[in-house]
Parts: C-alpha cells; sequence; structure tokens
C-alpha cells in the first residue's frame, strides 16, 4: 500500500488528482493522507468537501488528516512509499527541520522510521529563495526522493519550482530502486 497525500498547493490539484488516478490504475492500493488546511479549506480552485470526496471515492478509504491518525503510519502501519503530491514548501521546511505539527509531516515522520521511500513532487513559490537550503536538507537524507521540477514562471515568480506531475511514477519506481530519478531539474 502507498500513502498519497496532500498540502496546500491548491493549483496543483488537479494534476496531483490525475497521477492519484494513474496509481490507482496501475494497480496500487492508497491511503489517502491531507494537511489540515486542505482538508478544511475552500478555495478557487475547488471546495474541501468534493476534494475529500473525490479522494475518498478513489481510493476507497478514509482520508488520514490528522496528526493522532497519521503518526501509526510507520510503526503499525507500514506503506511502501509515501508521495506527498503536491508538496508545499511550508512542509518542506518543516520536513528538513523535523517539525511534526500536521499530519502530513508526522505521516512522513512515521513513515521514515522504516526508511522505505518518501517521494515529494514540490510545489513552491519560494524553492528557489527561502526553501532552497531545505530542498539540499531533504536530498541528503537517506530514503527521500524528489520529483523533477521547473521553474513555472521565471519572469513572474521568479523563486517557483514546480514538480512534473507526469514523472511521478517513473519517480516511483525509481525510489523502489533506491535511487533519485534523474533529471531532477529542467
Amino acid at each position: 500500500m502507498l500513502g498519497y497525500a496532500f498540502c496546500g498547493s491548491y493549483c496543483t490539484h488537479s494534476y496531483a488528482l490525475k497521477e492519484l488516478r494513474n496509481l490507482i490504475e496501475a494497480g496500487y492500493e492508497i491511503q489517502p493522507i491531507m494537511s489540515e488546511a486542505v482538508w478544511s479549506t475552500d478555495t478557487r480552485f475547488g471546495s474541501a468537501a468534493v476534494m475529500r470526496d473525490t479522494v475518498e471515492t478513489l481510493c476507497g478509504k478514509p482520508i488520514i488528516h490528522t496528526v493522532l491518525d497519521a503518526e501509526p503510519l510507520g510503526p503499525k502501519t507500514p506503506l511502501e512509499a509515501l508521495i506527498i503530491a503536491p508538496c508545499t514548501g511550508n512542509t518542506l521546511a518543516k520536513l528538513a527541520n523535523g517539525i511534526t505539527d500536521t499530519a502530513v509531516c508526522m505521516a512522513a515522520k512515521a513513515h521514515l522510521r522504516r526508511d522505505r521511500p518518501l517521494v515529494l513532487a514540490l510545489a513552491s513559490n519560494d524553492a528557489l529563495s527561502a526553501n532552497l537550503k531545505n530542498i539540499a536538507t531533504m536530498l541528503s537524507r537517506k530514503c527521500v526522493y524528489f520529483v523533477p521540477m521547473e521553474q513555472d514562471d521565471p519572469e513572474k515568480k521568479p523563486h517557483s519550482l514546480v514538480a512534473d506531475f507526469s514523472l511521478l511514477q517513473p519517480t516511483l519506481h525509481a525510489a523502489f530502486e533506491g535511487r533519485q530519478f534523474r533529471k531532477l531539474f529542467f
């Protein structure tokens, strides 16, 4: 079973949902996880209730959305891999600094206790500024892999990076082999 966690880069949720569907079609069983913000926040990109219903219907499982419910994902409920798609800069910073105050961060911490792959599909407006050091920190960690990424709008958002969500499955397969899928940056 894979874990699939959503963070609040709402403009990328449609890409993340497409890849979730692709994983399910490929035969993976998925345990869905959501940050508290995604669980409860309506945005111009859609309502939280519709997102929850869509994900639960696709996965056939209730969404883990609290720190308490995420903690068993390592020791009691092992996952083959945990995917965070999208992974926001905020979540990346928390992971890099060992902060576990959200369901997604706790799921990642619990999961990494078993030395299994954590796949991050980054979507951050400050990836090439305040969060660059956190990318480096996570790249140096055992069992952490990034979906290849690129600047989504170098002119208007010069510090922004977003994962190429279509490369999530090849990144996952490489992670199962213990290697980072290349090329990391476009």
